[in-house]
């Protein structure tokens, strides 16, 4: 049986670009040989696309982290000698989109895929524009009834022509601390905690780097739950995990750099707040019509014990510290496993929306 062609995408513009990578070696050193030849595409920070040695070449290159599982995921990088003939993309079968943040993970790479219809893993074009900017994703969340922190969303020309009177308005709506975010970036690049009207100013000048819409959330004593969901019409959820973040939140550093905050796999809950918690991660996947895969953040009230959706990430995290894998190993579904399930997810998925007729009948039409 031949090979699937499998081209992973990775690198991309945005503040993630490094992450990317990170997550970009994980998933090529898990890829079954026997199963698949995989080839690599990236687009480097300049937004130009390198194909084959080019991109091995960025893939293998160092980074921030010197760990050994790392050195020996980028060891297996350079013995691929990955090609894609004729230099382009029309020998692939399927992409794995490892890209996150603007620019890859919003839906502009998504719809460019489908404007080359070729299958590829994860949300479609909708539902990764959604989950990218979280502005848009809790007006989502909240016409569907789904719980959510008190929180306000602005644009960075407002900030910036009338910080007084939006430092004012804050201000009259929450009590610190507040958080601070751009809508649309991940990896909590550009989010603060802010604890008085002083570093509130300067959150909000943070967050204005990034984008130019921003959130301010009300700020609450919370335990950090996550979910994974896998499928497509008919997801399911693994077992939720907890962060413990040992800085004052779970920030990028805490995330990709210190590698210090503790994971709590699956996460001290009771069976029933498991249950609620996997119910209302599926609810928030099918709210913005999401495939394939997607990890569903919550907040957890140490008071009062409410559960709150946070946030859908729609490209997770693949590193080797990232909770999407590591949950769904834990819920019985090792890395390899789950490559192959989000493989079946994407073509399955290609299937269905090639069923879907694309000219009309006009004679037909008129004769109804």
């Amino acid at each position: 049986m031949s090979k699937l062609r499998v081209g992973i995408l990775f690198g991309g513009r945005s503040g993630e670009h490094e992450v990317s990578l990170r997550s970009a070696r994980s998933v090529v050193a898990a890829f079954d040989p026997e199963r698949y030849e995989v080839a690599l595409v990236a687009i480097d920070k300049q937004g130009r696309w390198l194909l084959g040695q080019n991109a091995a070449g960025l893939l293998a290159a160092p980074g921030s982290s010197t760990s050994q599982q790392e050195n020996s995921q980028r060891s297996v990088i350079r013995e691929m000698r990955p090609e894609i003939r004729g230099e382009s993309l029309a020998g692939l079968d399927v992409i794995f989109p490892v890209l996150h943040g603007p620019l890859g993970e919003d839906g502009t790479v998504q719809g460019l895929l489908e404007l080359a219809d070729l299958p590829y893993v994860g949300c479609g074009v909708a539902a990764s524009a959604v989950g990218m900017d979280k502005a848009t994703c809790k007006a989502v969340f909240a016409a569907h009834g789904l719980p959510q922190v008190p929180y306000v969303a602005l644009k960075r020309s407002r900030w910036e022509t009338a910080p007084d009177a939006v430092l004012d308005a804050i201000e009259s709506q929450f009590s610190y601390p507040v958080f601070v975010k751009p809508a649309n970036l991940g990896s909590s690049v550009g989010i603060s905690k802010a604890a008085d009207r002083a570093s509130l100013r300067q959150a909000l000048n943070e967050a204005a780097r990034y984008d130019r819409r921003l959130v301010v959330e009300q700020g609450i004593d919370a335990r950090e739950i996550e979910v994974s969901v896998l499928g497509n019409d008919e997801p399911v959820a693994s077992l939720p995990g907890e962060v413990a973040p040992r800085r004052e939140f779970y920030d990028y550093a805490a995330k990709y750099i210190t590698d210090d905050s503790e994971l709590l796999i699956p996460a001290p809950l009771s069976p029933e707040q498991t249950a609620e918690v996997q119910r209302l991660a599926v609810a928030a996947f099918l709210a913005i019509d999401g495939a394939g895969m997607a990890r569903v953040d919550f907040l957890l009230d140490r008071q009062t014990g409410q559960l709150y959706l946070n946030e859908v990430n729609t490209i997770p995290g693949f590193t080797s510290i990232s909770m999407y894998p590591k949950l769904w190993e834990a819920s019985g579904l090792p890395f390899p496993q789950l490559l192959d399930r989000l493989i079946e997810l994407a073509l399955e998925r290609h299937a269905d929306k090639s069923r879907s007729e694309t000219s009309v009948n006009l004679g037909q039409q008129q004769g109804m």
